[in-house]
């Protein structure tokens, strides 16, 4: 029947797709992300009791809508949009946030490599199409499905529908960049490739206060965790929390500047613009925690963090001055602190960062997927990943005895 078909098209902005459509795929929970001091952390159940997916900040249409319009993530940066969208019945039922990558820039699984390799031997890696959340590190749905429908259905419909569009685009392959374990699986029976990495979170073990986090930790670490804290406000600095109609454009204005220092010492070109700060000002302030210090009534630090249903994801961080241990306050203490008081589950702390183990933050296995059109580059990809797979879960292993928790019973909190 024809109501039942289902079609995929690729449209070129975010704009061709209304929010309702959009979030009604991608946050099909809604947006529920941690009201006040001492909510939950459990997700709101639908009138049947089903626990409703998680809100995921990233891929709402504000976040993806803000990267576009301000120029961040738009063709002359090299992320031209191809978002992949299937109708049932001629309504939307599923999407895929995808661009058209003409580098391999903020996407944070690096496979320079790979593209060098397949160049020197006579092939054309760029154009690829990139599946992901741009600059952002981030787990999260990359399969995004509409409530109510068939989604394996749909699921199978855009798994085939990237690959028909790495074909209709001259692309040389598709990469699907944190994504949730269950869609890694599903791409890998489509013939993507498998490839694991590592980052470090902080997980709530349902506790009313920091003491109650510190207490679980040895008493070494311990100490270290306080007098880093103690140290980090030595002179004479504040920290403040802002979401919400709290974050003014002065405060944007603060904090793009920090980024901006930054980010130009990290990258050479930092890749938000000013306005993408103040569009999802507008739109999803509420999503927003921005942790600021404070110092002879001056912003001088501050970090940039979104709001899930059960997740803190820090994200961006700079300053104008400099103080020993104010990152860690402000990048990661601040976090737990925060997710205690909201109820939250976790704290993704971005990418990479050993350093983050000793401040309770342990190793996550992270999943992407890859589809390699070449049979020659795809051969060598496969043989590389499978030995690349069984190092990252050695090392998470291995990584994960170095933390700070207490091992045994009979020592002291």
């Amino acid at each position: 029947m024809a109501s039942s078909e289902i079609t995929l098209e690729a449209v070129p902005s975010i704009g061709d797709v209304s929010p309702e459509d959009w979030d009604a795929c991608a946050n099909p929970g809604g947006r529920c992300n941690g009201a006040g001091a001492g909510t939950s952390s459990a997700l709101p159940s639908d009138s049947l009791g089903v626990s409703r997916p998680a809100y995921n900040p990233f891929v709402s249409h504000a976040f993806l809508s803000a990267a576009e319009k301000s120029g961040s993530a738009t063709i002359r940066t090299g992320w031209g949009p191809r978002h992949l969208v299937a109708k049932l019945g001629g309504r939307v039922a599923g999407i895929v946030p995808c661009y058209l990558k003409s580098h391999s820039q903020g996407e944070y699984v690096f496979d320079r490599g790979w593209a060098d390799a397949y160049e020197r031997a006579g092939g054309r890696y760029y154009p690829k199409l990139q599946v992901s959340v741009p600059f952002t590190p981030a787990t999260g749905p990359r399969l995004l499905v509409r409530d109510g429908i068939d989604r394996e259905r749909i699921n199978e419909a855009l798994a085939s529908g990237l690959i028909a569009l790495c074909g209709v685009s001259k692309a040389s392959s598709v990469h699907v960049t944190f994504a949730r374990e269950s869609e890694w699986k599903l791409l890998a029976e489509h013939g993507f490739l498998q490839r694991t990495d590592q980052q470090f979170h902080w997980h709530n073990e349902g506790f009313a206060t920091f003491d109650d986090f510190l207490a679980t930790l040895n008493s070494r670490h311990r100490k270290s965790i306080k007098r880093e804290r103690r140290d980090a406000l030595a002179a004479g600095i504040t920290i403040h929390w802002l979401t919400g109609k709290d974050i003014t454009e002065d405060a944007w204005d603060a904090f793009f500047a920090f980024y901006m220092e930054t980010g130009s010492r990290k990258w050479g070109r930092p890749y938000l613009t000013r306005e993408f700060f103040s569009l999802i000002g507008e739109t999803m302030n509420e999503d927003v925690l921005l942790v600021m210090a404070r110092r002879n009534n001056r912003w001088i630090a501050g970090a940039i963090n979104f709001i899930g249903s059960d997740t803190l994801f820090g994200r961006n961080w700079g300053a104008v001055e400099h103080h020993p241990f104010l990152h860690f306050e402000v990048c990661y203490y601040q976090a737990i602190d925060f997710a205690i008081k909201r109820g939250l589950k976790h704290v993704e702390a971005g990418a990479q960062g050993e350093h983050k183990i000793a401040r309770g933050y342990l190793p996550r296995t992270t999943h992407s997927a890859h589809f390699i059109a070449d049979p020659g580059l795809r051969r060598a990809i496969d043989d590389y990943l499978k030995r690349e797979r069984a190092y990252v879960a050695e090392a998470g292993r291995e990584l994960a005895e170095l933390g700070p928790f207490r091992k045994g019973a009979d020592e002291a909190p």
